[in-house]
């Protein structure tokens, strides 16, 4: 997705050192008190350090550097490829089974975004896979659809006077490839889709087929200041570059523990065009190589840990959807969960859990029966740790998405992305209410000076917690025991009785959700 102006790169920058929102390195005798638990789940959330994870991210961001310009780690460039190397050869040194998956994808880069409406430039930013205009633009009057509870959503939205006209239509309750759709099947020209929550919209139509007109996003306030300029001349250029590349996930497994009850964890590896991704995401790619190093390619574990670096998430979840559809059911079936980590480190932290049971009511509704568990182990975990957490729902927006949609359970951790943080939730977590928690989401200053340490810190410990925890048992997820021998269903129920018991009790504590980042579709 487009990042923002040269102009508001700046701005937001500026906010975010005036805040005080570069942190620096805390050392690992700083961390919290760990609770009770499993052995293994203490030592290893003591072995994995912010001081080696910084290591990793500081090879992250040379890579990007090495490119020139910005510097990135796009999926298909010799950043990522990088990136991925020194993640599989670390991982094959240490005795993993590892796969590197290579898989198509389309690859899409920004060559031209503006809108003028009037004479009057409006900050507009392409969407993923739009169709481009001719270089210039395309000029038209501007047709403003009305808003109701499903603007653009309906066939009906698009009056035949939308003919030949570029419309303006309120982002909500459909995809963005909807609106588009409906809006080029009445005859429109161009389409210009204004947010409905605060900051810019740099979406996506979530595939290269689904195109139809060119399409891009405005804020709101760029948008309801339109609204008023219904008929007045528009011109639109948008504009990207289109190629078919080919790029790899990198899969790394323990040699020990059962193969066919498999706790699976994953990051995706790869950055947008304009920056190193180093929030996004190499915070949790880092995180969760330095977790499996620090596990292990043999610990003494009842299931096998599978680790997974994804590529091309910033183009549709590429890498992560190829994987799991590619898998046969039984293959499938071998999977007990999958535990998703994408920014785990945003300057202006939240602490947000996925909102597996639906608590919160917002949204997606529940992940598949394990997805509370999952949720009440990381609540558990960080409120031990003195971390006051609230849900985020599963929008589809990052991996987890397919492993949701074959009813594999998840969950995972996330510190917020374009989202503005409250004032309730700067004084909880500390930062700036009124500013987004990554001032620098999918911008070439998304650095190592974009990070909250202690947050990463505290997140990696409950990243290595929660999965050794479930590589000694899985019970409260699917039933299978440590030792299904020595176990009966009657106590496997019991345990589970008393997981959602503890599950909905915490519940009653979250707050609201923010939306995650990655790969707005509607």
């Amino acid at each position: 997705m487009p990042s923002l102006t040269t102009s508001r790169k700046l701005v937001v920058a500026g906010l975010a050192a005036a805040a005080g929102l570069v942190f620096t390195a805390v050392p690992a005798s700083a961390q919290a008190e760990l609770p009770d638990g499993p052995a293994l789940a203490r030592n290893l959330a003591r072995k994995v350090t912010i001081s080696q994870i910084n290591r990793h991210l500081i090879a992250f961001q040379r890579f990007a550097d090495r490119v020139g310009g910005n510097g990135t780690r796009v999926a298909s460039s010799p950043g990522h490829e990088a990136s991925a190397e020194y993640i599989a050869t670390k991982l094959e040194t240490a005795g993993f089974v590892v796969t590197r998956q290579e898989f198509p994808f389309v690859f899409t880069q920004t060559l031209a975004e503006s809108l003028s409406v009037a004479g009057t430039a409006v900050d507009i930013d392409i969407m993923t896979y739009s169709p481009s205009t001719p270089v210039g633009g395309i000029t038209a009057p501007l047709a403003v659809i009305p808003s109701d509870g499903t603007p653009g959503c309906e066939a009906a939205d698009f009056p035949a006077s939308v003919a030949g006209k570029i419309v303006l239509v309120q982002r909500g309750a459909c995809t963005f490839a909807i609106k588009q759709a409906n809006a080029a099947n009445a005859g429109a020209v161009g389409a210009i889709i204004y947010n409905n929550a605060p900051g810019p919209l740099a979406g996506t139509l979530g595939d290269p087929a689904a195109g139809r007109i060119p399409t891009g996003g405005i804020t709101t306030a760029a948008g309801e200041a339109l609204i008023a300029q219904a008929g007045a001349s528009t011109t639109l250029e948008l504009r990207a570059l289109r190629e078919d590349r080919t790029s790899y996930n990198v899969i790394a497994e323990t040699q020990t523990g059962r193969h066919d009850n498999v706790v699976m964890a994953g990051a995706h590896l790869d950055s947008v065009v304009d920056g190193p991704g180093i929030n996004d995401n190499g915070s949790g790619s880092a995180a969760l190589l330095e977790t499996a190093l620090q596990l292990g390619s043999r610990p003494r574990v009842n299931n096998a840990v599978r680790f997974a670096w994804w590529s091309a998430e910033e183009f549709g979840l590429i890498g992560s959807e190829f994987y799991v559809t590619s898998l046969d059911f039984e293959e499938q079936l071998n999977i007990a969960l999958y535990l998703n980590f994408d920014m785990i480190g945003s300057p202006n932290a939240a602490r947000f859990v996925y909102d597996g049971d639906n608590s919160d009511g917002v949204g997606a509704g529940p992940g598949p029966f394990g997805s509370a568990q999952i949720e009440g182990a990381f609540v558990d975990f960080l409120t031990a740790t003195g971390v006051e957490t609230e849900g985020t729902d599963f929008t589809g927006r990052s991996d987890y998405g397919e492993f949701i949609n074959q009813g594999i359970p998840a969950g995972g951790l996330f510190t917020g992305a374009e989202g503005v943080k409250t004032e309730a939730q700067a004084e909880k977590w500390g930062g700036v209410a009124g500013l987004s928690y990554d001032p620098c989401y999918h911008q070439a200053c998304d650095n190592l000076g974009n990070l909250d340490r202690v947050a990463l810190d505290s997140n990696a410990d409950a990243m290595a917690w929660v999965a050794a925890t479930y590589a000694i048992s899985t019970e409260d997820i699917n039933g299978i025991p440590p030792d299904a021998s020595a176990r009966t269903v009657a106590m496997s129920k019991a345990t589970n009785a008393k997981t959602r018991l503890a599950a909905t009790i915490a519940a009653l504590n979250a707050g609201p959700h923010d939306n995650d980042h990655h790969f707005i579709t509607q």
